[in-house]
């Protein structure tokens, strides 16, 4: 990141534009980048945002943007492949462990799954509301073991 940084100051100072001067016109704040100029990429929250400063100020500068922005993600992986297997593998144990803590806010609480007997007794009920319902619409075809009027009446003109 260093690298990026020089080639940034070195092109702006060779053109004879002030850092204010190029905050001004970026309507990017001065001390973002005085930071991108001096390779402190940990400031910025937001690597989305960090690439979009580091492509306007490159466009600004009259230095090829792609190539640059090429290389910023050729830095952040060699920066985040450096990381430790085993690094990742305990910090994920300590988020479950922190999830595991009985005071959770409903907010960042996992939902909870529900036990075969919820969902048993929801298809039977199911399963009983589809009977009842077939039983139903048998009884107001039929009444008495003899089809209705209406029925009949829509059978025998045909």
């Amino acid at each position: 990141m260093d690298n990026i940084g020089s080639l940034l100051r070195q092109t702006r100072e060779s053109s004879g534009v002030s850092i204010k001067e190029a905050s001004t016109d970026l309507s990017i704040d001065e001390n973002y980048l005085l930071n991108i100029e001096e390779g402190k990429i940990g400031c910025f929250k937001d690597i989305f945002a960090l690439k979009d400063y580091l492509t306007n100020y490159a466009k600004y500068l009259g230095i090829d943007s792609d190539k640059l922005i090429d290389e910023f993600n050729e830095y952040m992986f060699e920066y985040t492949s450096k990381i430790p297997v085993k690094e990742i593998e305990k910090k994920a144990q300590a988020e479950a462990k922190e999830e595991s803590g009985k005071v959770a806010s409903p907010y960042t609480r996992k939902s909870r799954k529900y036990s075969r007997n919820y969902y048993l007794t929801i298809y039977l009920v199911i399963i009983a509301l589809v009977i009842l319902a077939i039983i139903w619409s048998i009884k107001q075809i039929t009444i008495d073991n003899s089809v209705t009027k209406e029925i009949s009446y829509i059978k025998y003109t045909r």
